[in-house]
């Protein structure tokens, strides 16, 4: 049982890290804490349903949709909402509301639009038989979802570290105010990260089917406390970090399944709490502060 309870971990804290790498990276550039991350995640979920349960697409076109569509929408609502809390007196605290109610109305016309009974998509649609990794017998669906989030993991690590733009991306989120003094486009950067954040959040909504198992328009807030709890865990403002906290996220969640079922809902509030006390700068906090 332990043995199990630390690959499946394994495989679902990879899974974790890409839940909220999209938030965390938004949070890196913006200084907002996204609370619709987890709505994005929902949506992704249905146009997951959509296309590989209705439309019978092939797994990889679903991905690829879903980023590009995601990403293209992210852009819009950036540039609707995010210019305009950076000249509020008290933009955290103003983002927070407005993110707050940005979910609930995205909960609402989801609700509307798609009803509140609970769907599935069948575990087939990613490969038919189980799968044996790290000395476990596993689904199929679990490592293909944690396979394709490793990958994801590794091209935000790419872009941030080989890219102009990623570049870019670092340098306003080592130092704002000097990177607006040599010259960054400050919006545009913001925007293709909050863009990246939603199509990030979207893959990850394809394969909450598989790994969470089934979904209502409630999805959301679950996720973004899953979210939160991950990217405290490894540094808030520090994507990378993210991999660190699902990780730990994931073999805690699995142990906790494994031996303290009863109380494995409980463990995004009770890492919360325990890590704001003990160490609210996340694992690798003080790497962050000296980037």
């Amino acid at each position: 049982m332990l043995a199990y309870a630390l690959a499946t971990g394994i495989v679902f804290g990879l899974y974790f890290a890409l839940v909220g790498i999209g938030m965390n990276l938004v949070f890196g550039v913006m200084r907002i804490v996204n609370l619709a991350h987890g709505d994005f995640i929902m949506l992704g979920a249905f146009s997951a349903f959509w296309l590989l349960a209705v439309l019978h697409l092939p797994p990889p076109a679903a991905i690829v949709l879903g980023f590009v569509a995601f990403f293209l929408a992210g852009l819009p609502v950036y540039y609707a909402l995010v210019p305009r809390l950076a000249r509020a007196r008290e933009p955290e605290m103003l983002s927070l509301i407005l993110f707050f109610g940005l979910s609930q109305t995205i909960e609402a016309l989801a609700a509307m639009l798609f009803g509140n009974s609970e769907r599935s998509i069948p575990g087939r649609l990613l490969g038919r038989g189980p799968v044996h990794l790290l000395g476990q017998t596993m689904p199929r669906a679990w490592v293909y979802a944690a396979a394709v989030s490793l990958a994801m993991l590794g091209l935000v690590w790419l872009y941030l570290h080989r890219t102009r733009l990623g570049r870019q991306t670092r340098a306003i989120m080592a130092a704002r105010q000097e990177a607006v003094a040599i010259g960054i486009d400050i919006h545009r950067i913001s925007a293709i990260a909050f863009g990246i954040g939603a199509g990030l959040a979207a893959v990850a909504g394809v394969f909450a089917p598989f790994m969470l198992g089934s979904f209502t328009p409630a999805l959301g807030i679950p996720l973004d406390l899953t979210s939160f709890a991950v990217i405290v865990i490894g540094a808030l403002g520090n994507p990378l970090g993210t991999v660190l906290g699902g990780v730990i996220f994931g073999v805690t969640l699995m142990l906790m399944r494994a031996y303290l079922s009863s109380f494995a809902d409980l463990l995004p509030d009770l890492v919360l709490i325990l890590v704001l006390l003990v160490r609210p700068a996340g694992l690798l906090g003080r790497q962050v502060r000296r980037a």
